[in-house]
This record gives C-alpha cells, sequence and structure tokens, in this order.
C-alpha cells in the first residue's frame, strides 16, 4: 500500500472511530474539528462514506450517525466461518436452557429481519426461518430497536410505517405506542404479548457491539400456552447473559485501539 492510500486509509478509520465513540450524532464541523482534519477533507470523505452506508444523515441533514453498514459488519463478523460455531453453541445453550427457540435479529430498512436461530425441541413450535422479515411495532425486538433510537428519528418511523393490526393486541395508536416504548427504553428489554402473532409471546434483549452501541437484538419465542408474559420475564437474565456473550464475541475480533 502507498503512503498517500495508508494516509486516507487511517483518515477514514479516524472518522468513523470519531462518529462511533460520540453519544450522540455530530457535524463534519465537528469530526474536523475532533481529528484535526481539514474541513474539505472531512466533508469529501464523509460523504463516501455516507454513499457506501457506513455513515448516514439524521434528519436534520447536517448531522451523521453511524450507518447500517456499521452495524451489519459487527454482525457478520459472527457470520464467519471462524465464529459461525460458537455463535450457534451460545444460541443452542441458550435455548436449551429456556427451553424455547431463540433467534438474532436485526434492523433491515422499516423492518426487521431474522439473522439466525435454533429451534426448540417441541413438536409444537412457530416457524419463523432465517430471513423472515417481521414488523416494528408488533414484535418484542423490532419495539427494542424502535426503543433505542432518537426521538425525532423514531417518531418519523412511526410516522411513516403502517402501524397494522396483526392481532387485536397490535398496537396501533402512536401515542399508545411511544408510552410502551418508554417503559422498554427504562425496563431495558421489550415483550411481545400475542401482538404479531396469535398465540405467541416472545421477548427480547440489546446485543451491544465495541463501542457499546445496540447492533443487534436476541430473543426467545413460545407458544402462550407454555410462556406467559411472565415467564418471558423471567428469561431476561439468561439472555443478557448470551447477549454478553455475542459482545464478548464481537470485542474479540475487532479489539479497540489503544
Amino acid at each position: 500500500m502507498s503512503r498517500d492510500k495508508g494516509n486516507s486509509f487511517l483518515r477514514v478509520q479516524s472518522i468513523i472511530d470519531c462518529v462511533i465513540e460520540e453519544d450522540r450524532p455530530i457535524t463534519s464541523t465537528d469530526i474536523s474539528r475532533l481529528v484535526d482534519l481539514p474541513k474539505a477533507t472531512v466533508h469529501r470523505l464523509c460523504q463516501m462514506l455516507l454513499s457506501e452506508g457506513y455513515l448516514k444523515r439524521e434528519i436534520d441533514g447536517k448531522h451523521l450517525a453511524p450507518g447500517p453498514l456499521l452495524s451489519r459488519m459487527a454482525l457478520n463478523i459472527l457470520s464467519t466461518s471462524a465464529h459461525r460455531a460458537v455463535r450457534q453453541a451460545i444460541l443452542k445453550a441458550t435455548a436449551d436452557k429456556i427451553g424455547e427457540t431463540c433467534n438474532i435479529s436485526l434492523p433491515d430498512g422499516a423492518e426487521m429481519i431474522y439473522f439466525d436461530r435454533v429451534e426448540s425441541d417441541w413438536p409444537l413450535r412457530i416457524q419463523l426461518p432465517v430471513g423472515s422479515h417481521v414488523p416494528l411495532h408488533c414484535t418484542a425486538s423490532g419495539k427494542l430497536y424502535l426503543s433505542t433510537l432518537p426521538a425525532a428519528k423514531r417518531r418519523k418511523i412511526i410516522d411513516e410505517i403502517p402501524l397494522q393490526a396483526h392481532t387485536k393486541a397490535s398496537i396501533t395508536d402512536k401515542a399508545a405506542l411511544e408510552a410502551n416504548l418508554k417503559q422498554i427504553r427504562a425496563q431495558g428489554f421489550s415483550i411481545d404479548n400475542e401482538e404479531f402473532l396469535e398465540g405467541m409471546v416472545a421477548v427480547s434483549v440489546p446485543v451491544r457491539d465495541t463501542s457499546g452501541r445496540v447492533c443487534a437484538f436476541l430473543a426467545t419465542h413460545g407458544p402462550s400456552s407454555r410462556m406467559t408474559v411472565e415467564q418471558a420475564k423471567m428469561h431476561v437474565p439468561t439472555l443478557q447473559e448470551a447477549g454478553e456473550k455475542f459482545s464478548q464475541l464481537i470485542a474479540e475480533t475487532m479489539p479497540l485501539e489503544d
């Protein structure tokens, strides 16, 4: 690699690190000051990172935040052959301990997508295979994702997505959904009480990347005949323990700079 290409790579890395390490969206002017690079250089590199999906613009058009590709990168690390066995082992151990199917999901546009899952051993189980897309407003992982977003972005998404009633328990009122999301933010986990599918209860917890940002969602679900809401809540510590293991796996693969 030439000296110029090496410098360009380090500049891009410094910009990404700067955006990730901030606990709020920042402007290119902020980045220029923090990484000590000319504004024109930062603007050019930010435009490139935006176009590739490493960064994204906030609603105001000025502030920048980590883009979807950065979150996917953290999860894709777990997809490599070297780590898939470990990921599956964590999922299987969690599913075995809980006694129900466990899955990992992540945001995909205005929906959630199932990234991986381990089925329970019960003859009666709910089939939602890897690659399935599910709504944001009536699933445990979808609501948990919404609860982690900045208020302005969350309101915009809620205004745009159809709050369709998948069951009689689905939350279709914006104010009621916001109230539920406030509760989810406070407790750190999310419950789907037959809101997406009749007869299915689910609970979800976050998975964090090396910077502490939420990058994925770990959940378990089962028929309401086997899993009540109270029983689902009792599984939260087990899911959180597994979430920590996934976070450690990401950290081992993507060590932070000293």
